[in-house]
């Protein structure tokens, strides 16, 4: 049996620094007395992983209207995006919500760079200030402090969708292919302590992320003799990876698990594609939840196309608004936090929830293939219960 996963990154950030008040036309006005509450969405516009940051925002200002009725408001108090690209480097995340908090900014949301996520998470907790994550993969900002939240998935729901995927494998081998980065590392890590359990045995195949002749990595994978492999892979070395595995006979000797990219991905995996069993954080089009559709009339009228990261971006604004009317115009974080703490809603993917102990989002994720037109499909979804990570005491 012949099945292929790719593990997709969401590292992501960029540079240049722009404001916007992107909910609602205009600022204060008359008509809410002049109450507003400042959110800053901290995330990358440029560069490498750009394309993740415009999935967030995208799916922030989808996931705005429809949580506010188009109105930008919620209990009369607007609410004021203000928009900062970090350039996916994290002094520069940090200066950024640095100067946000020092303008009185109670809300920071966004980042899709695990590296900036968790400098900014810090400087929250220091300040007091809430902070709601994006596509950010990193299991380290889960627990890291009270006022540090997610509106995305983890590594770790990753690595438990990847399980549920491959079922019982007492006494097999599970090698994780992966690049020698933290990405790369947290996975590999993720995998032993998830999948390293009843006599299975994982090791890891570390190559460097700026090698671009990957036979001899694949060479290493093919003679360790595993029944399964587990790729953790992101960047423009992706299509020359899947070819080599696919010209070394990797994909043809052992069960192969990746998770699902963005739209711009689809082609990496050439021929590759048909040997491909894919774990998703989202599948694009595949949901019917009320607020899917919002999304999809939304986009619609935008002339936008959903990705994978567009439920982070909506899951985060429906999170903000539900603070804010805890907080009020005064922007209560404490209050802020008590009502996020346990906060259940219906997201673009389904039933989300808010675990109160740690912060974890739980929330649905899927297995999926490609069809013979080269897009995805959901074959199997699996519930918010089936991939919670292992609960954690707040820091």
């Amino acid at each position: 049996m012949r099945r292929s996963v790719v593990l997709a990154a969401a590292l992501a950030g960029v540079t240049t620094l722009f404001t916007a008040a992107c909910s609602a036309p205009g600022g204060a006005d008359a008509s809410n007395g002049g109450k507003e509450v400042k959110v800053a969405l901290i995330t990358s516009t440029s560069g490498p992983l750009a394309s993740y940051g415009e999935q967030y925002l995208q799916g922030f200002e989808a996931g705005l209207d429809h949580a506010t009725d188009g109105t930008g408001e919620v209990e009369g108090i607007r609410i004021r995006v203000l928009k900062d690209d970090d350039g996916g480097d994290p002094a520069k995340g940090v200066s950024l919500a640095k100067q946000r908090i020092g303008q009185g900014v109670p809300v920071i949301a966004g980042s899709a760079a695990s590296g900036v996520a968790t400098q900014i998470a810090a400087v929250a907790g220091q300040n007091k200030t809430l902070y709601i994550s994006g596509p950010a993969a990193t299991d380290a900002l889960t627990g890291v402090n009270r006022y540090t939240f997610r509106s995305g998935r983890q590594t770790y729901q990753d690595v438990m969708t990847a399980k549920g995927i491959l079922g019982d494998s007492p006494g097999k081998k599970v090698v994780v292919l992966a690049q020698d980065n933290a990405f790369g590392q947290a996975n590999a890590e993720a995998v032993a302590a998830v999948l390293g359990t009843d006599g299975t045995k994982v090791t890891s195949v570390l190559a460097p992320p700026s090698a671009t002749d990957l036979t001899p990595v694949a060479r290493k994978v093919r003679a360790a003799g595993p029944d399964m492999v587990f790729v953790a892979w992101a960047g423009d070395t992706a299509q020359a990876m899947w070819s080599t595995l696919d010209q070394q006979g990797v994909l043809d000797a052992a069960t192969v698990v990746t998770g699902l990219d963005s739209r711009a991905s689809y082609p990496v995996f050439g021929k590759a594609r048909e040997k491909v069993t894919l774990l998703a954080h989202y599948v694009p089009e595949a949901t019917r939840t009320a607020q899917a559709q919002h999304m999809r009339t939304y986009f619609g009228k935008k002339k936008w196309q959903e990705d994978l990261f567009t439920p982070d971006g909506f899951n985060a604004a429906q999170m903000v608004v539900e603070a804010v009317r805890a907080g009020g115009a005064k922007g209560d974080t404490d209050a802020m936090v008590k009502a996020l703490e346990g906060f259940t809603f219906t997201g673009v993917k389904g039933k989300n929830t808010v675990r109160a102990g740690d912060h974890a989002l739980l929330q649905p994720t899927f297995q999926a293939k490609f069809t013979t037109a080269g897009s995805p499909e959901v074959s199997r979804t699996f519930q918010p219960e089936q991939v919670a990570p292992v609960e954690k005491k707040i820091g």
